[in-house]
């Protein structure tokens, strides 16, 4: 056995070295893919800078700036398996142990994990849209429904049960947001701030609503107003660089925000459930031109025009993060093996 453990980290390691990266072939992947419109690409191993370029006007205007969206998931994940570490939260305990004001018909069924997986059956507020492709009227200014993670929409009629086929849903983690503060004492922004974005400097990371510059979105070349953006809350409500992102993805890799136990709990992607782990999909997939197949940690987000994609490949110490500040990127599938983001992920690790 042991024999067989020195083999494995001889492998992963040869592979973390072995890592190149082919700047034609990354720019390749990137000219038909429509980021050069506007957007940013940033690539690393380990501590080193591999490639990073800012396309466009935009995001320059914004100081580098953007809407992390969905990516705010990963982090709130993060948070609550900070709290699972510390044992002050049970993944396997019911939600209304830790908030028993929640009025969820599910409060007292559904698991922290479910939570956390998208398995919890809550409703989702893009349910609120009049009509497809438009803004969510829970995401607009005016909303004249109540936002309270325990009383509002997010409690209210349910749309399945717990447990199960995973349901995607802001409502999910706007509850784990309520969740955190109620253990912590803490606001979930204010946890960002102290066991994240402070300690691991990363000085552009905030939460909306701020007077800070961020990048805005384009849909079919007009700017995608009309969303209120602090109603996405412990969901997608976190802004900032690309830069600061990599400061985070390579905290959490390094063990730097997460015990070992603990991330790999968070982790766990499920294949019967499409990959998904809590807060991001992690699978194992072929990568063209790599003799090995690479496992990755998948986190996407968009907020109208602005789409995000954060990649993760913890074997190679990698990071791929690309932006795009308008709507109709081809970014593709990894596990498909086509679309900027494979093509991304196999210029890089596959040199």
């Amino acid at each position: 056995m042991k024999r067989i453990i020195l083999a494995a980290t001889i492998l992963l390691v040869g592979l973390s070295t072995a890592a190149g990266a082919d700047r034609r072939a990354i720019e390749r992947a990137i000219d038909p893919s429509g980021l050069k419109q506007g957007g940013e690409v940033l690539i690393s191993r380990g501590d080193k800078i591999l490639f990073h370029e800012k396309y466009g006007t935009a995001i320059v205007a914004a100081s580098g700036k953007w809407r992390w969206a969905s990516v705010t998931k990963q982090v709130i994940a993060t948070l609550v398996m900070q709290e699972v570490a510390a044992g002050r939260i049970d993944l396997d305990k019911p939600v209304s142990a830790y908030l028993p004001r929640f009025r969820s018909p599910n409060a007292t069924r559904v698991t922290v994990r479910q939570l956390l997986r998208h398995q919890s059956g809550l409703p989702n507020p893009d349910d609120t849209a009049a009509s497809p492709g438009a803004i969510p009227a829970y995401h607009a200014p005016g909303y004249s429904g109540s936002r309270d993670p325990l009383t509002g929409y997010c409690a209210g009629p349910v749309k399945g049960e717990p447990g199960g086929a995973w349901r995607y849903n802001n409502c999910d983690y706007i509850v784990a947001g309520a969740l955190l503060e109620a253990v912590t004492g803490r606001s979930w922004q204010r946890l960002v701030r102290e066991r994240i974005a402070g300690p691991h400097n990363m000085p552009s990371v905030g939460a909306f609503p701020t007077g800070r510059a961020v990048a805005a979105g384009m849909i079919d070349g007009k700017p995608d107003a009309g969303y209120d953006l602090k109603a996405f809350g412990a969901a997608a409500a976190l802004y900032g660089t690309a830069s600061d992102l990599r400061k985070f993805d390579r905290a959490l890799m390094r063990g730097k925000l997460l015990p070992a136990t603990a991330r790999a709990e968070m982790w766990d992607g499920r294949p019967e459930l499409g990959s998904i782990a809590l807060g991001q999909w992690v699978y194992t997939v072929p990568v063209k031109g790599c003799p090995h197949p690479a496992r990755v940690v998948e986190r996407r987000g968009q907020i109208g025009g602005i789409e995000v994609r954060n990649l993760i490949l913890p074997e190679w110490d990698v990071v791929v993060i690309a932006f795009s500040d308008h709507a109709g990127v081809d970014f593709g599938e990894v596990w498909q093996g086509k679309g900027v983001s494979h093509d991304l992920l196999a210029a890089t690790i596959c040199a």
